[in-house]
């Protein structure tokens, strides 16, 4: 009794395998798509005859007629459309189980926003190529949110509220704020509303960050009708901090993201009456996927590394009412 059940059984796994050839599969798929002969011979780099044999013998095999040419285009049989959407979700989910099995050497892609790219991350890549020259790596920088697995970016750095942070991300620093400039300008204390009124402002134009605007940093310390020599407004963040490093201004800066600028000497921290500014924002890391490549892994644990060991100089550097020269 044994033995006739298990011969039943690979009777019936034989049957379940009784199917169509791949070729056939995918070139009705591929005239499916286009419900074009024409373009699927295209597609697939064929004769138009050879594709239409291959529909034909198709047909053949499953027993009914899967396409009705019109006059000017095919269409679907009742059967031929079941068929498709069937057989076109079968052949995605087999190429994507036949490309998981292949090494991946696409590079690895992060995403930050454009003042994040430009004044923090870029300057570091150098380190990151010295560290690991065989990983390539994809920068994208733009301010919308991406949503990082739709769109194939392995990293995303983002700028939110402990709260509004999604699940899993890992926080790298906060924001600390204070007053910076070209030592050029030779500017070492902000103690009075003197000490701006021949000064031009550089501010960030952005309403929904009041706290990088001047307006609110002056009436917090009680300087609100303080009239500069001039007010310079920038709807990127890193272009007042451009300015700034040209010398044409002074602005407020996120410490964090300036650690090596001042580090270099290229912007002073500023002291000034409030000192810095903490906000309830921070810049936390993210993973497109659950479970990412070796490549992407090295790439996360160099940004944690550089953020761990980078991210309190500035802060300290404000406390002490100074930056290094």
């Amino acid at each position: 009794m044994t033995r006739m059940h298990a011969a039943n059984t690979t009777e019936g796994r034989s049957e379940r395998l009784c199917l169509p050839s791949l070729d056939l599969l995918k070139s009705f798929v591929a005239v499916g798509r286009r419900l074009s002969i024409t373009l699927a011979a295209e597609d697939l780099y064929l004769t138009q005859s050879a594709v239409s044999r291959q529909i034909q013998a198709l047909e053949d095999a499953v027993g009914c007629k899967l396409l009705v040419r019109g006059h000017r285009a095919l269409r679907f049989t009742v059967e031929g459309e079941t068929l498709f959407r069937e057989a076109e979700r079968a052949l995605e989910r087999l190429q994507d189980a036949v490309a998981s099995l292949r090494p991946i050497n696409r590079p690895v892609t992060v995403n930050a926003s454009i003042g994040v790219t430009a004044l923090w991350l870029l300057p570091r890549l150098a380190r990151l190529q010295q560290a690991h020259p065989d990983i390539e790596v994809r920068v994208t920088a733009m301010n919308r949110i991406v949503d990082l697995d739709r769109e194939t970016v392995d990293l995303g750095i983002r700028y939110c509220r402990a709260e509004h942070a999604p699940a899993g991300a890992l926080r790298l620093f906060g924001e600390h704020i204070a007053v910076v400039a070209h030592p050029s300008l030779g500017l070492s204390r902000i103690s009075t509303p003197n000490d701006l009124e021949d000064r031009i402002l550089l501010e960030y134009d952005d309403p929904l960050r009041p706290w990088l605007q001047w307006g609110p940093w002056l009436e917090r310390h009680g300087w609100q009708n303080l009239r500069p020599r001039g007010i310079l407004r920038f709807n990127q963040y890193d272009q007042a901090i451009l300015a700034a490093l040209g010398g044409q201004g002074i602005a407020l800066g996120r410490l964090p993201l300036l650690e090596q600028q001042v580090r270099e000497g290229l912007l002073l921290v500023v002291p000034a009456g409030a000192g810095t500014i903490t906000t309830d924002y921070a810049y936390w890391l993210m993973h497109g996927d659950a479970r990412p490549r070796s490549a992407v892994v090295t790439v996360a644990d160099w940004i944690r590394s550089e953020s761990a060991c980078k991210a309190d100089l500035s802060a300290s550097a404000a406390e002490s009412g100074a930056g290094p020269r």
